[in-house]
């Protein structure tokens, strides 16, 4: 995971393939919430009126290191997991927030890429967020 600073501006995004369910959608801005520490808005820019909430983990699950295979690093033009920024997709369940563990959006912020992998690691697909 990325120890660079998290995004401060917003930063529109390319990603390598349609991110999971969202196909053909490929180009998004991911911006920063006001007053969120570590949260921010991944919004489409073709118009579907689409918009995703992520967190930075580092901020809320500080135990989170997904492994990233080599093939999305290359995909991403990094050379090391430290080249990118890991965000996960938060949503409400049963009226509290939980987090995507298993299904990470890795960020590229220097080529403006991006992806959704889903990783074979053990992680949940709903893990309860909590403030660190």
């Amino acid at each position: 995971m990325s120890l660079s600073a998290p995004v401060s501006n917003a930063l529109r995004l390319t990603f390598t393939a349609p991110p999971p369910g969202l196909a053909p959608l490929v180009e998004f801005e991911l911006a920063p919430v006001p007053g969120g520490v570590g949260l921010y808005t991944l919004r489409d820019l073709a118009g579907a009126d689409l918009r995703l909430f992520l967190v930075d983990p580092r901020f809320y699950v500080p135990e989170y290191a997904p492994g990233i295979p080599a093939e999305q690093l290359a995909r991403l033009g990094a050379a090391s997991p430290a080249e990118l920024d890991v965000y996960v997709v938060a949503t409400l369940a049963a009226e509290a927030p939980v987090v995507n563990l298993l299904a990470p959006i890795l960020v590229n912020a220097g080529s403006a890429s991006a992806t959704q992998v889903i990783l074979e690691e053990d992680w949940p697909l709903q893990a309860e967020l909590i403030a660190a």
